[in-house]
């Protein structure tokens, strides 16, 4: 493992190859926030990807190529700062740092003062009710709108248990999954759409509510589902080649003998 010097002098080699890379590479010349944001939700993506397939060799990679996208958007905002005026508008690599040095400090009164807190969830309830007193004025404004809708939902309800609006016990949240499964089968049967896709809504929303009292990450669910179902067809696939005969050739009933060997294998 390396000492704490080694890993500042190669977060210090990073600064150094991206000054190197924003003056004279003539793609990284070119970068701005807006241009590297796409990017970054697709590094995101892979490292997220790394994590599930427990690769640790690809998790550092992944995680190498995060930092340097933080770097850059650091390297950027520096190029923003008037060192001429006393009007700060941009920032650098250690105004990044401190900020969230500063933030960790502050929503940690158990640790950097005299708050006691039980357990974790004492924990999460502190830290909504701090960033209350930080001028929020809901716990549901720290929920980016651009969040694909499964783990948006999944970060609504999160914040709002942090505040004590949340069910008691399990079973309570699997008799609203009932309910609204009902209420679903209610609107299929009468035929409006629109009131289809809102009852569809709040299965899924109340199905990821009761994935949280299973201690289930439901994003992590479905990906691993999303995996198994394309290793199936994959192999699906794989033997109608062998017979030679393409898929839109076969009956439900033949394709069905290969899936089912697929989920024994």
């Amino acid at each position: 493992m390396n000492t704490r010097q080694q890993q500042l002098e190669a977060f210090n080699r990073l600064l150094d190859i991206m000054d190197d890379l924003r003056s004279n590479c003539p793609w990284d010349k070119k970068q701005t926030f807006e241009s590297l944001r796409h990017l970054t939700i697709e590094e995101t993506y892979e490292l997220g990807d790394a994590i599930l397939n427990n690769d640790l060799q690809e998790i550092k990679k992944e995680l190498g190529d995060l930092l340097l996208h933080i770097v850059f958007y650091a390297k950027i905002g520096s190029e923003n700062r008037d060192s001429s005026s006393s009007l700060t508008t941009g920032f650098d690599i250690a105004d990044v740092c401190n900020d969230i040095c500063e933030k960790l400090i502050h929503r940690h009164p158990h640790i950097y003062s005299d708050v006691v807190v039980a357990n974790e969830e004492e924990v999460k309830q502190n830290w909504e009710k701090l960033k209350l007193k930080e001028g929020k004025k809901s716990v549901l404004e720290g929920v980016p709108k651009s969040l694909p809708a499964l783990v948006k939902a999944s970060r609504i309800q999160d914040k709002v248990k942090g505040v004590g609006f949340d069910w008691e016990e399990p079973h309570q949240v699997w008799d609203k999954v009932q309910e609204e499964l009902q209420e679903l089968q209610d609107e299929v049967a009468i035929g409006n759409q629109d009131k289809i896709e809102a009852e569809f809504g709040d299965v899924l929303f109340s199905m990821i509510n009761y994935a949280r009292f299973l201690n289930v990450n439901p994003e992590d669910a479905l990906e691993r589902t999303n995996k198994k179902f394309i290793k199936r067809f994959m192999y699906l696939e794989s033997k109608a080649g062998e017979l030679g005969k393409p898929l839109m050739d076969m009956t439900l009933a033949e394709m069905d003998v290969f899936w089912n060997e697929a989920k024994k294998l």
